[in-house]
């Protein structure tokens, strides 16, 4: 599976795409939709530019949520540019509260490819945001933060690298709720064991997070067999172990767990569970999404994304 679509809607409005040389009708559109910046593969404005032409004809004031999609060349060069001018106007973006970096398709460039940068920078200088996406992890650099408002955090890649889930593990974060991690596969970077994960979900205190995606893991199977053993599985109201490689054994772990309590959605889509296994998971007291089933390939599992 690659990645084949971009957003229609984020965080509840429909969005729109802005590209160099369209026009804005309404400067007030902000309040209704969110915009996507996007450029060709070889567009002859720089990040800079567009971001400018973008605001230039839009209530900036009023922007509570953007999108940067695919930017030129994302193979080969990073949004630092669109960091930066964010960073350097961003007291004229008060109300700024959620951003996604890198809502592109395989078209415009594979998850795996895409050039990332550092995100220290626009953390400290948005202390008021609440949602940071980003997709793809070469080149992505964090360190350990502190940030008071930051209630949802997702990380999308086909290979996470251990250095980032380390940084989230030592960064002060009382707000967040959501966890959304891709892991991947280890021939894209991922370098991590379910050990490194627990250390992360202790130190941030897991048991208050709402939703907690640990998602396109090649080791899903030792994942529920730990998250299974924790008494605060049960305080997450969303589950989400998809697009990941796990089966029976995992399954049975959850099957069998005494913590599940009040949890409201378990998310296993994309999965090698037998049918044994499939129908005593959906007895279980929640909703229990099992979309997509695999076959392994001659003993082998894959992750839905990687390259």
């Amino acid at each position: 599976m690659t990645v084949n679509n971009t957003q229609d809607r984020y965080l509840g409005k429909p969005v729109v795409e802005f590209r160099m040389g369209d026009t804005i009708a309404d400067r007030d559109s902000v309040r209704t939709h969110v915009y996507r910046l996007a450029q060709d593969y070889d567009s002859s404005e720089s990040q800079r530019e567009l971001f400018d032409a973008f605001l230039a004809q839009v209530d900036a004031a009023a922007i509570e949520a953007l999108i940067i999609g695919a930017w030129s060349e994302a193979h080969d060069t990073s949004p630092q540019a669109y960091l930066d001018a964010l960073i350097e106007r961003r007291a004229e973006l008060p109300a700024l509260r959620a951003l996604f970096i890198g809502d592109m398709t395989y078209e415009d460039c594979e998850i795996s490819w895409i050039i990332q940068t550092g995100y220290n920078a626009l953390l400290d200088a948005f202390p008021q945001l609440r949602s940071l996406r980003i997709r793809g992890s070469s080149g992505l650099a964090l360190e350990a933060f502190s940030h008071a408002a930051l209630e949802e955090l997702a990380i999308e890649c086909g290979g996470l690298p251990a250095q980032i889930v380390d940084a989230i593990a030592g960064s002060t974060l009382p707000a967040l709720r959501r966890l959304e991690l891709w892991l991947g596969d280890d021939n894209y970077g991922f370098d991590g064991d379910v050990w490194t994960y627990a250390r992360m979900l202790d130190a941030i205190d897991a048991s208050r997070l709402e939703y907690l995606g640990l998602r396109d893991a090649q080791n899903s199977d030792d994942l529920a067999k730990h998250l299974a053993a924790q008494p605060w599985l049960g305080k997450l109201k969303t589950l989400d172990l998809s697009m990941g490689t796990i089966g029976d054994a995992g399954a049975q772990a959850l099957c069998e767990s005494p913590y599940l309590g009040g949890m409201e959605t378990l998310d296993l889509s994309h999965h090698y569970i037998g049918a044994e296994w499939q129908a005593k998971l959906r007895a279980l007291p929640c909703k229990v999404v099992l979309d997509d089933p695999q076959d392994e390939d001659d003993g082998e599992r894959y992750v839905a994304v990687a390259e």
